[in-house]
C-alpha cells in the first residue's frame, strides 16, 4: 500500500516536534495528552507507563489521532488519524530510550516502572499551514 505521507510530511515528522495524542474513553468521550512519538516506517510509535489510562483506552478502542505541531511554526501541523495495530511490553526500555534520545538526547531516566509501546497505522492525514492538504479556507484571506 502506498504511503499516505508526502516526503515533506515525513521530513517534518522525523523531527522531535510537540505532539498530542487523542484516545477514546469507553463512554465515547475523546481524551488527549501530550506525548512523544517516533516514525517507524509508515507507522507511529508511542510509549507510555503501564499505568496510563490512555493504554486502557487503546486496548478497548484502537482509534487514535496524533496531532504534531511543527516546532518552528505551530501554524503548520499534521493530524494523523489511525488505529493501534500492536501493543507490547517495552522490555529493556528500548523504545522509551529511543524516544528519549530523540527528544532529550539521553537515555530515559526513570527505570523503575514498566513501559508499554503501541504502534499506530495511519488511515488518514490532515495537514495545515505548510503541510496543508485540503481545500478548507485557512482564515488568512
Amino acid at each position: 500500500m502506498p504511503s499516505l505521507l508526502t516526503d515533506n510530511a515525513k521530513t517534518m515528522l522525523s523531527k522531535p516536534n510537540p505532539a498530542v495524542i487523542s484516545t477514546v474513553r469507553s463512554d465515547g468521550q475523546p481524551v488527549s495528552a501530550a506525548t512523544w512519538y517516533l516514525m517507524r516506517d509508515d507507522q507511529v510509535l508511542v510509549n507510555m507507563d503501564v499505568g496510563r489510562k490512555r493504554l486502557e483506552h487503546m486496548r478497548k478502542d484502537p482509534r487514535v489521532s496524533l496531532t504534531v505541531l511543527d516546532e518552528a511554526n505551530w501554524y503548520t501541523h499534521l493530524t494523523l488519524i489511525g488505529h493501534v495495530t500492536e501493543i507490547y511490553a517495552d522490555d529493556g526500555l528500548t523504545d522509551i530510550d529511543a524516544l528519549s534520545r530523540h527528544y532529550q538526547g539521553k537515555q530515559y531516566p526513570d527505570r523503575d516502572r514498566p513501559r508499554v509501546s503501541a504502534l499506530i497505522a495511519i488511515d488518514r492525514v490532515h495537514g495545515w499551514g505548510a503541510q496543508k492538504n485540503n481545500d478548507q479556507p485557512d482564515g488568512r484571506g
